[in-house]
């Protein structure tokens, strides 16, 4: 029921940001529709909809909570489409979209379920990754793409403006991954084939394009391992930026902090190395972190702990690359390399099996080494050993509800923490060693 001093909105912000939601995650069924790799998915506003772009070159809005397609057009692009995004304020009757041709689009649809036309609005020279729509904008967004140029784009004009062609020094970056700041609209990030994260600001233009700093973490600034950054978002308010990083670690940073080789937050356990790979917030207010892994899996992370809370298998063909958060309720859905779109609901009874997880997580770990070590076997070591300190240091939250399981899960339990005892033995002396 409902207390009249209450708003049930808050129970169920609350609900959402909650670990007991995050853990009791499962799949609800696979939408199958498209006959490509899904590259692309976006909620509307209301998060009733869904929209889904892919290699087929349609594009596809789903009622999602029937598993149901209600509008199939083609796209009107030439390759992999990459992005597709609900203009907001907008009825859900316009669609933006930009895909490997370069070419950034907009569909027109109807209320009697088909799409009336599409237009090319945009053109980049190389794949065009990424579009950023403004929340509080029907007629304005950016795209970016390997071109290393960002568009700002007014669908009342007749032309899309070139705001910024990307360099680090005369070199030029394309780019992969965009994002504006939910607070400053006029502020952006983007990112990559290159190590840093970029913020730009559209008021001056005129001063060096707008730029205005770049972050990187400090130990990856000068350093052998060339990590490009796949993917950044904003938090919920702009306060923090998130970037992942190619075969490395995913990272947050102060948005506001002045030192910008400083991370505040960093997660590991996921493999990102064969495609570009997303990664987003999960929460109302951001409080977890999300992202796909080369091994099929998605992870969740709890934000200021950093340990991993969730992990589910999520890709038969064994890579996640898309994760897109529902904006009113704890759902969650995904793509990768199958050519379907799953559905994530916390309809789970029982808490997460971890028991795998730490197998995962060596694996994953031992593929970076093979592509890693060739080159600098000494960063191996250290960024290996801080990684175990973290798994083996988190809570284990799985002591609660393996009691409920009966004397024998109990009993895998208590070895477990012996084997965990030693293993924390091993790895003090190999700091040992290392610092030696």
């Amino acid at each position: 029921g409902n207390s009249s001093k209450y708003s049930p909105d808050l129970f169920r912000y609350d609900c959402y940001g909650s670990l007991h939601v995050v853990e009791r995650l499962e799949l609800m069924y696979k939408m199958k529709k498209h006959d490509g790799c899904v590259n692309a998915l976006n909620f509307n506003a209301s998060g009733t909809k869904l929209a889904s772009g892919s290699d087929d070159l349609s594009i596809i809005i789903w009622d999602w909570t029937i598993s149901e397609p209600l509008i199939e057009y083609s796209s009107g692009h030439r390759s992999n489409v990459f992005q597709a995004f609900f203009m907001p304020l907008s009825r859900d009757c316009y669609i933006v979209s930009c895909a490997r041709d370069g070419q950034v689009r907009i569909g027109e649809l109807s209320s009697d379920g088909s799409c009336r036309s599409t237009r090319k609005i945009a053109q980049h020279r190389g794949a065009a990754h990424k579009l950023a729509v403004q929340m509080d904008s029907p007629h304005t967004f950016l795209s970016c793409g390997e071109d290393a140029a960002v568009f700002g784009i007014d669908l009342r004009k007749e032309k899309p403006e070139k705001l910024v062609v990307c360099k680090e020094g005369e070199k030029r970056v394309p780019l992969y991954s965009i994002f504006i700041n939910p607070s400053k609209s006029y502020e952006y990030i983007v990112s990559g084939r290159h190590h840093f994260v970029k913020v730009y600001d559209t008021r001056f233009l005129k001063k060096n394009d707008g730029f205005l700093k770049q972050y990187c973490p400090l130990h990856l600034e000068n350093n052998d391992i060339r990590a490009n950054v796949t993917s950044v978002a904003y938090n919920y308010n702009g306060q923090e930026i998130l970037a992942s990083y190619n075969d490395e670690d995913i990272y947050i940073f102060d948005s506001n902090e002045s030192d910008t080789s400083k991370y505040v937050h960093r997660y590991s356990g996921h493999r990102n190395s064969q495609t570009v790979k997303g990664v987003n917030y999960f929460g109302p207010k951001s409080e977890f972190i999300v992202s796909g892994s080369d091994c099929g899996y998605i992870f969740f992370w709890e934000k200021q702990s950093e340990h991993v809370v969730q992990f589910m298998y999520a890709d038969e063909n064994g890579v996640v690359n898309c994760l897109e958060p529902n904006p009113i309720m704890p759902v969650l859905a995904s793509s990768g390399l199958d050519d379907d779109i799953k559905i994530w609901v916390p309809s789970c009874e029982k808490p997460p099996n971890l028991n795998s997880l730490k197998n995962h997580l060596i694996a994953n770990m031992k593929e970076r080494d093979e592509d890693r070590r060739r080159d600098c076997p000494d960063e191996f070591v250290d960024q290996t050993v801080w990684f175990l300190m973290q798994y083996l240091g988190r809570p284990r939250r799985r002591t609660i509800w393996l009691e409920n399981q009966g004397a024998e899960a109990s009993s895998n339990s208590n070895s477990s923490d012996s084997d965990n005892q030693e293993e924390d033995a091993d790895i003090s002396q190999a700091i040992q060693c290392n610092q030696s």
